[in-house]
């Protein structure tokens, strides 16, 4: 059936009417980007400015590859003409005008810029980036408006808050939106007020910063305002700031007490000043090395379980070699204590020289798995996923060996001895065993600390030298023997130690440490907890 013709004709018109639309809608972004390019193809500041400006006005995504370009030196001009080039990240040449993929004349020259029109740039491209499709380029325009303060951004941040869905980003914009309010002497005075308020919720230093630069100019309400939201951003800045040094602290304490907690049996079971217990850690990040170098080689894609894999086989290794000390040497030297510090140092040197001719004297680095890296924060605190595993896994292998010590045979044994040897010898426990399994038990778990060291030190033949002295501060200071007390020791003088550095410094602190701890020996030479019993009771 044939359409009528008034119909043709109406559909004629409203086909009209809506281009027509459609091109007046559209026009003057065009416009604005046409101009532009003509200003920039001027190659003077005063056009370069309000270029941007036009840019920035005209909304098209095109607009933003421009800018981007020139603010890199990526946009070109040919003198003399209106040609206009640029160069993306990946060094392809376009026309700006059609987008097409052209080369540059040889006779172009970049498009020149002042410190005053980089910093413009960088704020139209933060407010043109804020309604971006991308969360990433929407938080880092929202961080750009910031630093910019251009008041100029507010309608598009508007824009951006009435359609995003992302809590942080929306958190990131109401922020921005607050200090362009607050920076602005053209606002009325309620709204700065609520942004200062806004903002003082808040701990950064960025806000910290100009909440002191608005209150030297401020009077009446706002300077009021301004000057409590000071006072609690900087006691929310103190209390975080103590629980970093506690977190780093406990930090410090869980790689002491890693170091330490095998130390503290053999030298409570055995009275053996070991001196090369910080070889064995040497030794557990060699082997880690060597694991995550045949992951490398072998099976690159499973190299996260390089780490999981190299914690067993450390503890064997080390405990084996710990053992063959006993066997070897050691046993030979029961009840002379100057001999064995002297024999267990000679057999540290020698250890640290076979590393160093097999795998030279140059330190090593052990990657972190994945699940071991970044951080996360928890109420201003900056938490490391690799400090909190380590501290977590501290906390596994003291569980695991309280759990050897009161639930196995052995355990049973080693608490024998280490009360009254003679005694235990006497009722069919075999000392010299027990002795032998105490000291691969405290290799082993040495090992283990190696392991964990690793990932936040290099690998040297020296790293156990790192850890020795306060390994044997911990044990003392806690009690020799006493696992408990190692725990509350190697905590203690972490906290202690991370808390004085901000003050004394790091080499300081550790000689205030050192000093601290002579003078509590003096009162109290058996340690925070002694065991007890009758053979460590005389």
């Amino acid at each position: 059936m044939p359409v009528p013709a008034f119909l043709r004709v109406l559909w004629a018109a409203l086909w009209l009417a809506l281009s027509s639309g459609l091109a007046v809608a559209q026009a003057p972004g065009a416009r604005d980007i046409e101009t532009a390019l003509d200003k920039l193809a001027a190659d003077s500041f005063g056009d370069t400015e309000a270029a941007i400006a036009l840019i920035a006005r005209s909304g098209v995504a095109a607009g933003v590859a421009i800018l981007e370009a020139l603010g890199d030196r990526r946009l070109f001009f040919v003198a003399g003409d209106t040609a206009v080039f640029y160069k993306d990240a990946a060094g392809r040449s376009f026309n700006a005008r059609s987008g097409v993929a052209t080369d540059i004349p040889a006779s172009a020259s970049s498009v020149r810029l002042n410190n005053r029109l980089r910093g413009q740039v960088q704020a139209a491209l933060g407010s043109m980036t804020l309604l971006s499709p991308d969360p990433a380029q929407r938080l880092k325009a929202a961080e750009t408006v910031v630093k910019s303060r251009d008041a100029s951004a507010l309608p598009t941040i508007d824009a951006a808050l009435a359609q995003e869905k992302d809590d942080g980003i929306r958190r990131a914009l109401e922020d921005a939106r607050a200090v362009l309010t607050l920076s602005s002497t053209a606002a009325p005075e309620p709204q700065r007020i609520a942004a200062a308020q806004r903002l003082a919720a808040n701990s950064d230093n960025e806000s910290l910063s100009l909440l002191r630069q608005m209150a030297g100019e401020a009077r009446g309400g706002l300077k009021d305002t301004l000057d409590r939201g000071i006072a609690a951003i900087e006691g929310r800045q103190k209390l975080q700031l103590a629980a970093q040094t506690v977190w780093f602290g406990i930090s410090l304490g869980s790689v002491l007490l890693l170091a330490a907690i095998g130390l503290a049996i053999t030298f409570g079971v055995m009275g053996v000043i070991n001196m090369a217990h910080g070889e064995m850690v040497m030794l557990g990040a060699y082997v880690t090395f060597l694991v995550q170098e045949g992951f490398r080689a072998k099976a690159p894609h499973l190299i996260d379980w390089s780490l999981p894999l190299a914690i067993p086989l450390a503890f064997l290794a080390t405990a084996l070699v710990g053992i063959a000390i006993e066997r070897g040497v050691i046993r030979f030297l029961y009840g002379r204590p100057l001999e064995t510090l002297l024999a267990t140092f000679g057999i540290s040197l020698i250890l640290q020289q076979a590393i160093r001719s097999w795998f030279g004297p140059t330190n090593l680095s052990v990657a972190s798995p994945s699940f071991m890296t970044g951080a996360f924060n928890v109420m201003g605190l900056q938490v490391t996923y690799g400090r909190l595993w380590i501290v977590v896994f501290t906390l596994v292998i003291f569980a695991l060996l309280l759990v050897i010590l009161k639930a196995t045979p052995l355990g049973l044994q080693m608490r024998a001895v280490t009360q009254n040897r003679r005694m235990a010898s006497a009722m069919g426990i075999r000392t010299r065993f027990v002795d032998m399994m105490t000291f691969g038990l405290g290799s082993g778990i040495a090992g283990m600390a190696g392991v964990a060291l690793s990932q936040i030190d290099n690998v040297s033949p020296n790293l156990g030298q790192s850890y020795i002295i306060d390994s044997f501060m911990v044990v003392v200071f806690g009690g020799v023997g006493n696992l408990w007390g190692t725990l509350f020791a190697a905590f203690t003088l972490g906290i202690a130690n991370k808390g004085l550095e901000p003050f004394a410094g790091a080499v300081l602190a550790k000689i205030a440490i050192l000093v601290l701890l002579i003078l509590f020996i003096q009162k109290r030479p058996r340690g925070l907890f002694a065991l007890k019993g009758r053979a460590v009771d005389q």
